[in-house]
């Protein structure tokens, strides 16, 4: 449920509401806004004995049902936008991001001249991962802490933010003390154990869309986190698995709108792993962005043709830089849009 407090209620108003709902056994989340408070009631069970007892109360002014299992996540908890602050950016708001690196951290001269190229072309945030879940035992599996120490020395030398992938919930506390953003691979959507340690990582999660997960799959994962006290989370499409066999994935593209339509959570496009293919990066980009995406995670090396992992997909320096000057008619057409959106008072 969602109790919406009459305007300027009294914090013991509020208390006495509060007290009604932890006596039938609910768990109470508050937002506190300029002139309102509104709870969240989270529970199981028949609420209509608490909704009509709510209801009663004279400082409240409306109590309403939350009829989507994802309750934090969802847009009947939270009507407007969530914006996450990141190294003085905020991902979801009136800036357009645009995350790039390469699949893996392979050595400090890719790492850094990676970097390097990200900043210069105008990026905001570097990814890279020292942790790698691959299909194959056999295959290039990271370099783990040293990957890591490597990312945090190329945030020093360019000042971008970092996001990397983390796979265990053993390494949370690890990879959070080097990285800015954690990202939760695909494989790895539906690792509830580890999705319940994101909720006290403390560090904003970039939550990827399983292989052949629905979206309303992937929002009760984001659920898990928020649950759990991670209110920070973005959720990226990145191609689902299907019968077609031309691109690595199938890009459900229209998975974003239908996500701003569903939840208040960032949405990132991947058009690296949508595509598998650098030469169509660039096309889905920029559909990305007018499509009203709040950002990209794209891969790029400094030699692809040479890159232990995602090679194929991964643009060459010069490519991206192309790219990104691409981007920029569809990014003031995207930040106009923006604009006319109407604010969402709590």
């Amino acid at each position: 449920m969602i109790i919406s407090m009459k305007l300027h209620s009294t914090q013991a108003e509020v208390a006495a509401v509060c007290e009604r709902i932890e006596h039938f056994g609910y768990k109470i989340h508050t937002i506190e806004g300029a002139e309102r408070v509104v709870i969240a009631v989270i529970g199981v069970g028949d609420v209509t004995p608490c909704l009509e007892s709510l209801e009663a109360m004279p400082q409240v002014e409306k109590a309403v049902r939350i009829t989507a299992p994802y309750k934090f996540v969802s847009k009947e908890y939270k009507k407007g936008r969530t914006r996450i602050q990141v190294n003085g950016l905020e991902i979801g708001g009136d800036e357009f991001i645009v995350m790039a690196g390469p699949c893996s951290v392979e050595s400090e001269k890719q790492i850094m001249e990676s970097a390097e190229a990200v900043a210069a072309a105008g990026a905001n945030i570097l990814r890279g991962g020292a942790f790698k879940p691959r299909t194959s035992p056999y295959d290039f599996q990271g370099m783990a802490e040293e990957g890591l120490k490597l990312l945090r020395k190329a945030r020093e030398a360019t000042g971008l933010a970092i996001v990397t992938e983390v796979m265990s919930d053993a390494d949370v506390p690890l990879v959070a003390e080097y990285a800015d953003i954690l990202q939760i691979g695909a494989r790895n959507m539906q690792n509830f154990s580890l999705l319940k340690s994101l909720g006290k990582a403390g560090r904003p999660i970039l939550l990827k869309r399983g292989l052949s997960s629905t979206i309303k799959e992937l929002l009760m994962s984001a659920e898990y986190i928020v649950a759990h006290g991670n209110k920070d989370v973005m959720l990226c499409e990145r191609g689902i698995r299907t019968f077609e066999t031309v691109t690595r994935n199938t890009c459900d593209i229209v998975a974003v709108p239908v996500l701003h339509e569903m939840t208040h959570l960032p949405v990132i496009l991947d058009p690296s792993h949508a595509t598998g293919k650098r030469s169509l990066v660039a096309a889905l980009s920029r559909a990305a962005v007018a499509i009203g995406a709040d950002g990209l995670i794209v891969e790029i090396h400094p030699c692809p043709e040479k890159a232990v992992s995602d090679g194929a997909q991964s643009l060459h320096i010069p490519d991206f830089e192309k790219m990104m000057r691409s981007l920029q008619p569809y990014v003031e057409l995207w930040k106009q849009a923006r604009m006319t959106e109407a604010p969402v008072a709590v």
